[in-house]
């Protein structure tokens, strides 16, 4: 700016706001002797400042901010003869921070409040010897040599406490107090702002603001000439202009990410000549106007993904010119038109890129928004480069969308269901009419109703809307404490142990019984004071009275019985009983009486087994002699159908229960296999025995020891297979798909019921060395549970185990006598009823109650037949009983609420940031308002309570926002 005038010798700048000035701003002013920067607001000094006044002699800087003065505030300005720092901050100076000042001759530094520390003792000396300074500086600090002059101080007296002898004044690196600064590199993310932050230092070439609360690219930004990279991602910004990047010509890398783009016009990016990448991901751009990236000459890299671009022939030149280079990385697809959905903008080919009609309006009104009508109540609409569009209201409106009416009653002023009245004249106010129980020139005050209050006996009057309550003494009670507690009432009672209550005017007073004591008679006394328990006893305190409990050996109440010699030993001594089974001496002979299910000398053996579950079996593998085996098992079940045995592949035998019978399928390798069955049911409930012998290739089935049925089956072999296991109750589902496939079985279903005493070969099989699948319990549980007196019990019916009584018995343990319910009926006073063939019910008489009759019916009691929905009922002392209604309830029944209320919520508060969710580290307290208002007004919110909160996020971020909730509720005008 200087280097065509050659003849200028003075510049003022004095008397302005001056604040900065930038490094080389004066270059090319050689021929200027005079700079006057008085009265500005300068806070530091350095020599980039003064580059280029390399014939300055005279330099005022009076009345500024300057508080430090280091050794390198005035490099290179050899020839200035007049330097005036008067009326500034200065509290030190650096040693040899004038030594570059060769011709200075005058100094004036009065006016300045100097430290006279340690850092300083070099100025006094300096100053006495060079002759040159105006007046007398004098120290500020510290306190004994305040107002003396530097000069006059001794050396010795420039002391320093401990740990300031490192203290200096250095140049401090320029960084806002919102970021974090490392040489030129600024960030300032997540920091919720919506303009620059103040301080930036000049030469910044890096600046980082993403995650903030910018809706405009900020004008600054231009000023700062050396950026090389913006990052702008995680904003608000829904608009660009063509001078929002202008002087940015060493900008390498621009990131517009996740903002609210939706139109950029041509020239944004306009001498961006530098620009290599450019990031417009995840925005809401739908085209691009050719051209716009004419000038970004450099450019390698532009994501433009995520956007819902419209691929007609208007975008057809961005599909041309991503291919060159392949700036594009095949992320960004076409949102429309529909033939184009979801094709890569890279790979498709550019004759694709085809108009077939006008755009949707929605498409058209992201670069013209006045085409979509924002502007309401028949407001204009204008484009605007800056705000997409602007609206010019008609009288009676304003806003950005002219949706604010100016009426004075439309923000709903009057609180608590007060009625607005707007009087005549924009901005002449209003009036409200409030309803009973407030007052105020907004219905905003509560009538002070305690102010003739009925509270009596030292009840406290608590004011409410439109009424007030009584808060009563604690020995009194009702609406205005007019009543007497008794405390000794079954409700009010503190006795505990039937303690004995008595009312006294100071409140209950109760009488112990034996044992007891305490206020409420709850400690039980420690009887154990005064024991007698002989012989080493422990006493163990008791309800009034006490218990020994004895040492090893020692019996009798007291324990004064000594140990007696032991008795013989008996025969079951030495035996060990399993599986909860007890051992019986019969004579000199122990024997172990096992539980039903199990035997074996020691009941070690599982001999009865119930399939509770579908799909489940028992599995035999190490089994001798078999497959020519005599079986003979007992089976209990309600089932038509069940799988017993199976044992090979394609030479097989199988039996299951088939339609009540038993079925055996025998194939030692012939194909079809031969079946026969049993002509008896046995899916009756009961235990049946079922004998099988199987000798080559002959099979003999019987039931129960009847007459055998005999199968003969000339196969190919005269033995099956022996190395297949034997399932008993069911198999795999993969075998029994094999077997069903090969007609082998007829039904597949698992067995259900109860399988006990399982004999191969004359050996009664152990089912706990069975490989045993989950569904299959020990035992037939069901019917050691159920005792049958006159019956027997069937273990597997449908509904569970029942009993099935023998002739002339009846009831579910066959333990009444089939004449009818009522034989032996307990009705007390009354006469029994039957209810079907096991149960009855009782009808009484008159003045009697309950299920057997056997209750006296107490008097009527008024409150019977009346409920009160939100209060008690009270009797009358005459006769009847009324509603005594809660605070905020009235009418007969207590059922009339409160028209408007708010109900009190803790809770956290959540937003959502895109695709994350945020709450609040710390639940928050508001009301939510419920009920009906009179008229046309609604139940809202009011008096909003405004604090800042903390915010977690999903994605792992966080964030401290304001949140506004009501504390209140009341009617008012609906929005």
């Amino acid at each position: 700016m200087f280097k065509k005038l050659t003849h200028l010798k003075k510049i003022n700048l004095s008397n302005n706001k001056v604040s900065e000035i930038e490094d080389g701003a004066f270059e090319g002013a050689a021929s200027v002797s005079e700079l006057h920067l008085t009265a500005n607001q300068l806070e530091s000094i350095r020599s980039g400042m003064f580059r280029g006044l390399d014939g300055l002699r005279t330099l005022m800087l009076r009345n500024n901010r300057i508080s430090c003065i280091h050794n390198d505030s005035f490099t290179g300005l050899r020839n200035v003869r007049l330097l005036s720092l008067y009326d500034n901050q200065i509290t030190t100076i650096s040693p040899g921070a004038f030594d570059t000042l060769q011709a200075l001759s005058t100094l004036n530094l009065l006016a300045n409040p100097f430290n006279c520390n340690c850092q300083l003792a070099w100025l006094g000396d300096w100053l006495r010897k060079r002759k040159i300074v105006t007046g007398n500086p004098r120290c500020q600090n510290p306190d004994f040599l305040r107002q003396i002059p530097l000069q006059d101080v001794a050396f010795p007296d420039f002391r320093c406490e401990e740990g300031q002898e490192e203290g200096g004044c250095l140049p401090r690196p320029q960084c806002p107090q919102e970021c974090a600064c490392l040489d030129t590199v600024v960030r300032c993310s997540n920091k919720h702002l919506q303009a620059l932050p103040k301080g930036l230092p000049k030469n910044v070439t890096e600046l980082y603001l993403d995650g903030n609360q910018f809706t405009l690219v900020p004008g600054q930004l231009s000023t700062y000439k050396y950026l090389q990279l913006v990052d702008l991602s995680n904003n608000k910004i829904s608009s660009l202009s063509n001078s929002s990047f202008t002087n940015m010509s060493q900008l390498t890398t621009l990131i517009l990410s996740y903002n609210s783009l939706q139109c950029i016009p041509p020239l944004a990016f306009q001498g961006l000549r530098s620009l290599r990448l450019l990031s417009l991901h995840g925005n809401d751009i739908s085209t691009l106007p050719e051209g716009i990236f004419a000038d970004v000459t450099s450019l390698s890299h532009l994501a433009i993904g995520a956007n819902p671009l419209h691929c007609d022939c208007h975008l057809r030149w961005l599909s041309s010119w991503v291919k060159t280079g392949y700036k594009e990385p095949g992320i960004a697809r076409c949102a429309g038109p529909p033939d184009m959905e979801g094709k890569l903008l890279l790979t498709t080919p550019a004759k694709k890129f085809e108009c077939q009609g006008a755009p949707t309006l929605a498409v058209q009104a992201k670069c013209d928004p006045c085409l979509s009508s924002p502007c309401r109540n028949q407001g204009s609409c204008h484009n605007d480069p800056l705000e997409a569009y602007r609206c010019t209201c008609p009288g009676g409106y304003k806003g950005r969308d002219c949706e604010v009416s100016l009426d004075s009653c439309a923000s709903g002023p009057c609180e608590n269901g007060g009625t607005c009245h707007a009087q005549e004249g924009e901005g002449a106010g209003f009036m409200c009419s409030c309803p009973a129980g407030f007052e105020g020139p907004t219905c905003g005050v509560n009538t002070d109703d305690c102010v003739a209050h009925t509270c009596a006996n030292g009840g406290i009057c608590v004011d409410g809307v439109g009424n007030y309550t009584c808060r009563c003494p604690v020995q009194y009670s009702g609406r205005a404490c007019e009543q007497l507690v008794d405390f000794c009432s079954p409700e009010l009672n503190p006795c505990q142990h039937k303690a004995q209550c008595v009312g006294t005017p100071d409140g209950p007073r109760c009488e112990c019984p034996p044992g007891y004591a305490g206020d409420n008679c709850s400690e039980n006394l420690d009887d154990c004071g005064a024991h007698r328990c002989q012989n080493g006893a422990q006493c163990v305190d008791e309800v009034n009275g006490y218990s020994c409990l004895c040492a090893e050996g020692y019996s009798g109440k007291l324990c004064e019985v000594p140990p007696q010699p032991p008795a013989p030993r008996g025969p079951c001594e030495g035996m060990e009983c399993q599986n909860g089974a007890s051992c019986v001496d019969q004579g000199s002979q122990a024997v172990c009486q096992c539980l039903p299910g199990f035997g074996g000398p020691e009941c070690e053996k599982l001999l009865s087994v119930n399939f509770v579950d579908r799909d489940t079996y028992l599995q035999f593998t190490d089994l001798q002699n078999w497959p020519r085996a005599n079986i003979t098992l007992q089976v209990s079940t309600a089932e038509d159908n069940g799988i017993l045995l199976y044992n090979g592949d394609n030479d097989h035998i199988a039996v299951e229960l088939y339609q009540g019978h038993v079925r055996v399928s025998y194939d030692p390798g012939s194909y079809p296999s031969s079946a026969i069955y049993s002509a008896e049911t046995i899916n009756d409930g009961q235990f049946h025995t079922v004998e099988l012998v199987t000798f080559d290739q002959m099979v003999n089935l019987s039931i129960d020891g009847g007459s055998p049925m005999t199968m003969d089956n000339f196969g190919k072999h005269y033995t099956l297979n022996s190395e297949a296991p034997l399932y008993v109750g069911g198999m795999p589902v993969d075998v029994n798909s094999a077997a069903f496939r090969l007609w082998q079985m007829l039904n597949g279903s698992s067995f259900h019921g109860c399988i006990r005493n399982l004999y191969i070969n004359n050996e009664l099989q152990d089912f706990t060395k069975t490989r045993m699948k989950p569904g299959v319990v020990p035992g037939c549980e069901p019917c050691r549970k159920l005792y049958c007196l006159h019956g027997i019990c069937q273990p597997d019916a449908s509904p569970g185990p029942v009993c099935h009584c023998e002739a002339g018995w009846g009831g579910l343990h066959c333990d009444q006598p089939a004449d009818g319910p009522c034989h032996g009926h307990k009705c007390v006073h009354g006469k029994c009823v039957p209810l079907d063939a096991l149960s009855y019910s009782c009808q009484c008489q008159d003045g009697y109650s309950g299920a057997l009759c056997n209750q006296a019916r107490a008097p009527a009691d008024p409150c019977g037949g009346l409920r009160c929905l939100h209060g008690h009922c009270q009797a009358l002392a005459t006769k009847g009983a009324h509603c005594v209604c809660d605070p905020g309830f009235s009418g007969e029944l207590c059922e009339q609420g409160s028209e408007c209320r708010g109900d009190p919520v803790r809770d956290f508060h959540q937003v959502q940031r895109g695709y994350a969710i945020c709450q609040t580290t710390r639940p928050l307290s508001w009301v939510e308002c419920r009920g009906s208002c009179p008229g046309r007004g609604c139940c809202r919110g009011l008096r909003p309570k405004r604090r800042k909160f903390t915010f977690e996020c999903s994605d792992g971020t966080s964030f401290a926002e304001e949140v506004e909730k009501p504390t209140k509720c009341g009617c008012a005008l609906c929005a």
